[in-house]
């Protein structure tokens, strides 16, 4: 069992233990993630003042009421992926999906799930392979998650299961593919430990859909991955907006949320 515990403050601390024991109580199932879950899998440290778990989403508003009725201010941030509950300057994000409404947490999150000591109490973490998942798809302009992504993939490396990685990412397997090119070119002396026949089998995929014709129709897939960035193209260029295809959990009415909260300072245009 890996150890993990982030220096944070004692209020912080409190927050975070009343607010795990209030979900053990209701029976709500969650999982570790975020910065405290990197931190426990790939040794990588940084400051936070928020405490990632992830949820099944139907599990997310019982976990709102119940954290509510021991006096925390909690509510849904976005309908498609986030609620939050705070404390003062900390708070917890329960999360369910990615913000482009993909990812979505279910069974295989917490079959897979391993074991660290945060807190001082033993807590299931989130699967590499879902978090390199979740986090391949973080490619914004103020915001891009792939350092997360080659540490996860060199400390994980022996131990991935490969298979349920490229699974996980279906008909995106093209990001999952340039993020192990990536990975050989960060660490050079690590190629390796990337299995030859994974890489083979997704160039193979490569290969065979670049010989055939696109069935995708004029979609832009760019807005899976940033959701200001891309915006030129599905509003000014023509590009069908990819989140608006059926696998994506996203209303319009969700999408035009998402998209109205961009800083208008980073939009690309």
């Amino acid at each position: 069992m890996m150890n993990s515990d982030l220096s944070i403050s004692a209020s912080g601390r409190d927050f975070y233990r009343k607010v795990l024991d209030t979900l053990d109580a209701a029976s709500v199932d969650y999982l570790l993630g975020g910065a405290f879950a990197l931190n426990a899998i790939t040794g990588v440290e940084r400051d936070t003042k928020d405490f990632d778990l992830m949820l099944r989403p139907g599990d997310v508003s019982r976990a709102i009421e119940v954290c509510r009725e021991v006096g925390f201010r909690a509510d849904f941030a976005y309908s498609h992926w986030i609620a939050k509950v705070h404390f003062g300057e900390h708070f917890i994000d329960l999360i369910y999906r990615a913000g482009n409404g993909l990812c979505e947490v279910d069974d295989e999150w917490f079959a897979h799930a391993r074991k660290a000591k945060v807190l001082g109490r033993k807590l299931r973490l989130s699967p590499p392979e879902e978090m390199i998942w979740q986090k391949s798809y973080v490619m914004e302009r103020e915001r891009y998650d792939g350092a997360d992504v080659m540490h996860l993939i060199r400390s994980s490396a022996a131990t991935m299961d490969w298979d349920r990685l490229i699974a996980r990412f279906g008909e995106d397997w093209r990001i999952l593919l340039s993020y192990l090119i990536l990975f050989g070119f960060v660490y050079p002396a690590q190629r390796g430990d990337v299995p030859s026949s994974v890489i083979e089998r997704l160039l193979a995929r490569l290969r065979e859909d670049t010989a055939g014709e696109s069935q995708e129709g004029n979609f832009c897939r760019g807005t899976l991955l940033s959701r200001g960035q891309y915006l030129p193209d599905v509003e000014r260029w023509g590009y069908l907006d990819a989140r608006s295809r059926e696998r994506v959990k996203m209303t319009p009415e969700e999408i035009l949320a998402w998209t109205t909260a961009i800083d208008q300072v980073n939009r690309l245009r």
